[in-house]
């Protein structure tokens, strides 16, 4: 089987991660592409998350997504015990918070409750990496 075949049939980690931060910057919702991110951070070994995240994206993104994604891969290199990349900490966190409901009578709820990565970058939700809301 030749190199290209193999590496279309079995991509490399930081080629699927590239692929679904792309995919979160394009034009269908990025609910879509950040749950598919989440099932793979989920889902890889510290070794596999090591090499996926070796490489910073090479797609831009707005802040939000940029902060977003920054969290959810902070998360899983904690849950995998695996250090964080320098091109992570250089994601400035957004500077208005962020909450994942309209509903004002939830923002306590999501202010004490969001995983610490997200509070970081000022991102409210009631979810993290490997759960699905």
């Amino acid at each position: 089987m030749s190199a290209y075949v193999l590496r279309r049939a079995v991509p490399n980690p930081a080629m699927r991660l590239q692929d679904c931060i792309e995919d979160s910057a394009g034009p269908a919702p990025s609910s879509f592409a950040l749950a598919e991110l989440n099932t793979l951070l989920a889902s890889w070994t510290a070794a596999e998350l090591r090499d996926a995240i070796a490489v910073p994206p090479t797609t831009a993104l707005t802040p939000f997504l940029s902060n977003y994604i920054a969290a959810m891969i902070e998360q899983a290199c904690e849950r995998r015990s695996v250090r964080v990349p320098d091109w992570l900490r250089a994601v400035a966190p957004l500077r208005e918070p962020a909450f994942g409901s309209t509903l004002k009578s939830l923002r306590l709820h999501l202010l004490t409750h969001s995983p610490p990565p997200f509070r970081r970058r000022n991102i409210f939700i009631d979810a993290t990496i490997g759960d699905r809301v």
